[in-house]
């Protein structure tokens, strides 16, 4: 994959037109490192091997420990804040416990402006969501959205789709967490809101249970050689996703991931032969 930033495809952010590669990364427990720590080589490699991906997601929250002021001092020090699309999260309850949240994550991400900033897990969702939308008229925010992680929410989350002019929503989605396709994803399609899949490996249960098992001999028809790139192929293949968002602390797993990125995706038919395959 010598060029990699001409071959991973792209999907539009709906209420803007707004192009996002649709392999993205995460940042839970990965970038929770010690700053000056023996990981920033590694975490350095990670974040500019991801942006040769112009404007690839890179999501974080005050809730992962010290991932935002890593991710903010690495992309500093690498000047790559033009290069990628920044995400965060507020994670507490109260407008002025919001504001202070907020400002202390732009601090830590050493940024102006925001690219997208999240109510996570539907926290105080309708007192934060009020200031996201203050701080998106002032242009100190991009896009606003709202975030969780368990299938058990998915119904407050659609109710506050159908109520709230949000830019994007951020769900659990993978293989092993289809229920998303019931309930968020149709509703974020009729609605023009971006969606960003996280849990794509199951918080690493895909990966244990499959360890041992041997890739089908017909992942190679939609250019996959190994699980990692199947599970991604299987979630940007839905045509409502616009990224999905592994994490990981290692610059070879990271380009392994972005293979899943690159055409072929798979059609219904063999997505639901991936589900099979996996079950």
């Amino acid at each position: 994959m010598n060029d990699a930033s001409t071959a991973i495809i792209t999907r539009a952010i709906p209420s803007s037109g707004e192009a996002l590669p649709v392999i993205g990364l995460g940042t839970w427990q990965t970038f929770d490192v010690d700053l000056d720590g023996s990981e920033d080589a590694r975490l350095a490699e990670v974040l500019s091997t991801l942006a040769r991906q112009p404007n690839a997601v890179v999501d974080s929250s005050p809730m992962y420990g010290n991932a935002e002021s890593v991710v903010g001092a690495l992309v500093n020090t690498l000047k790559l804040r033009r290069q990628l699309f920044v995400a965060t999260k507020v994670w507490t309850s109260g407008k002025a416990a919001g504001q202070r949240q907020i400002e202390a994550s732009m601090r830590k991400l050493e940024t102006a402006t925001l690219d997208l900033l999240q109510v996570h897990n539907l926290v105080d969702v309708d007192t934060q969501l009020t200031t996201l939308r203050e701080l998106r008229e002032a242009g100190r925010v991009r896009y606003i959205g709202v975030t969780h992680y368990a299938a058990s929410a998915h119904a407050a989350v659609v109710d506050v789709l159908a109520r709230e002019p949000v830019d994007f929503v951020q769900v659990n989605y993978s293989a092993f967490e289809r229920e998303a396709e019931q309930s968020v994803l149709p509703i974020a399609q009729q609605r023009g809101i971006a969606v960003i899949a996280n849990r794509p490996f199951a918080s690493g249960a895909a990966m244990r249970r499959l360890r041992n098992r041997p890739l089908p001999g017909w992942a190679v028809d939609i250019g996959c050689t190994t699980w990692p790139q199947l599970l991604l192929k299987f979630i940007v293949g839905h045509p409502a996703i616009t990224c999905t968002i592994p994490a990981t602390a290692n610059p070879d797993h990271l380009r392994d991931n972005l293979k899943a990125g690159m055409q072929p995706l798979p059609d219904a038919a063999m997505r639901e032969r991936i589900a099979a395959a996996v079950s």
